[in-house]
This record gives C-alpha cells, sequence and structure tokens, in this order.
C-alpha cells in the first residue's frame, strides 16, 4: 500500500545519519572539551563501576563515531559504536530517573533506537561507504 515511500528510503537514512552524527558530535565535544573535561568525566565513569578508560572510549566514539555517521564512511562500525554507547548511558545512567525529565532515558533511548534503524538500513545516499562499497546494502 505504502510502497511508494520505498524510493525515498536512502533520503530518509541520510536525513538520520546526520541528525545523529551532530547530535553525537555535540556530546562527544562536550566531553572532550574544554581542556580538563575529558578526565573529569573519565572519573565520572569510574564512579558508575566501570573502568575509566571506558570514558575515553565513549567520549571517542560519540566525536568520531558521529562525524563517521555524517560522512557516511565506517557507517556499521560508528552505529554500533553508538548502540552500545547509548544502551550503557540507558543502564549505568538514565534508567533509575524513569522515562521522561531531565535525566530520563527516553533520549538516550531513541538515539539508541536511530542508531540501530542506520545499522540495519545502510548508509544511505552520499555516503562514502557507498563509494567504497564498504556499507551495508538494502534494498
Amino acid at each position: 500500500m505504502f510502497t511508494w515511500l520505498d524510493r525515498f528510503r536512502p533520503l530518509a537514512v541520510l536525513i538520520a545519519r546526520i541528525v545523529l552524527g551532530v547530535i553525537m558530535i555535540v556530546h562527544g565535544w562536550h566531553k572532550i572539551f574544554p581542556r580538563g573535561s575529558l578526565y573529569n568525566f573519565t572519573q565520572m565513569v569510574g564512579h558508575l563501576g566501570l573502568p575509566s578508560w571506558l570514558g575515553y572510549v565513549a567520549a571517542f566514539t560519540e566525536f568520531f563515531g558521529g562525524a563517521l555517521l555524517i560522512l557516511g564512511l565506517l557507517v556499521p562500525i560508528a552505529a554500533i559504536g553508538v548502540v552500545i554507547d547509548m544502551a550503557v548511558a540507558v543502564l549505568k545512567v538514565h534508567l533509575h530517573h524513569g522515562l521522561t525529565g531531565p535525566m530520563g532515558f527516553e533520549f538516550p533511548l531513541a538515539l539508541l533506537v536511530l542508531a540501530l534503524l542506520i545499522l540495519v538500513s545502510g548508509s544511505g545516499h552520499l555516503a562514502v561507504d557507498s563509494r567504497l562499497g564498504t556499507g551495508v546494502r538494502r534494498h
């Protein structure tokens, strides 16, 4: 019935990649910059009962993963990174605050699902992956 919408799927994936990429870059930026922020973030991660070095992984996944999503480069790897990052954020930081509110898990859960959709949908239009043949192809 709505098969005519299939022709817009690559464009929708492009828009989703760009939106998620920008959000992830902004959140990663605030963890890495200004000076001292990355150290503080890794300490906070350590206080969650996780190894502090995972703070570096999370911050760089958000920042560089977001950039990769915007470029459409290594999209499956970047999307998996975001899915894992947001799953940890939901489970370790936001879940006990409930679904809504300033610290609720609705936003990181939405980012997780958006990354999951990008992962299974492929790179979409204007992706470096499509030029290199490294992306997941969906018809």
